[in-house]
């Protein structure tokens, strides 16, 4: 009952912030939907021809890189409501530039994480119910990929 509220929500979240990058710098965020499905579309033929494969360490990894990411920016929200801003991640200077690929780059290794949970699930006869979960898992990460690359994209273009 709630997925369709969530979903209005969400296209209306994502629209806006689109919106607003695409008013700031023109044809950016068709860049950043390109980039996500072509990223996609790599990552999954890299998994399914398993030149990625989603071992015990690569999933640590993967996780660890990710609770970090998250770890920077919820301190990073905290501070902000000091009025203190964490200095360089988010400038459009070489440190942020390298920090937006590293996350970009972080959130297309979870597609890798995604697949596998659908792979093994279905392998293991999981309900059917279970497909919404592994549904929901893409999306989720392929919004904070499209989110990233958006993000990565308005700071190259700042810079010109």
């Amino acid at each position: 009952m709630t997925a369709p509220l969530y979903s209005l929500l969400e296209g209306l979240v994502l629209g806006g912030i689109s919106a607003f990058a695409e008013a700031r710098y023109p044809g950016v965020a068709v860049q950043a939907v390109m980039l996500t499905i072509g990223t996609l579309v790599v990552m999954l033929v890299l998994y399914r021809t398993r030149v990625i494969q989603a071992t015990e360490r690569f999933k640590l990894g993967v996780i660890a890189a990710t609770g970090g990411i998250c770890l920077i920016y919820m301190v990073s929200i905290l501070l902000g409501f000091f009025g203190i801003q964490v200095p360089k991640i988010y400038q459009a200077g070489p440190i942020g530039i390298a920090f937006s690929l590293l996350v970009v780059g972080i959130a297309a290794l979870n597609l890798i994480l995604d697949f596998d949970l659908i792979e093994r699930g279905a392998a293991q006869g999981a309900p059917k119910f279970m497909e919404w979960y592994g549904g929901f898992a893409v999306m989720v990460t392929l919004i904070w990929l499209y989110l990233e690359i958006l993000r990565l994209l308005s700071k190259m273009r700042s810079r010109r």
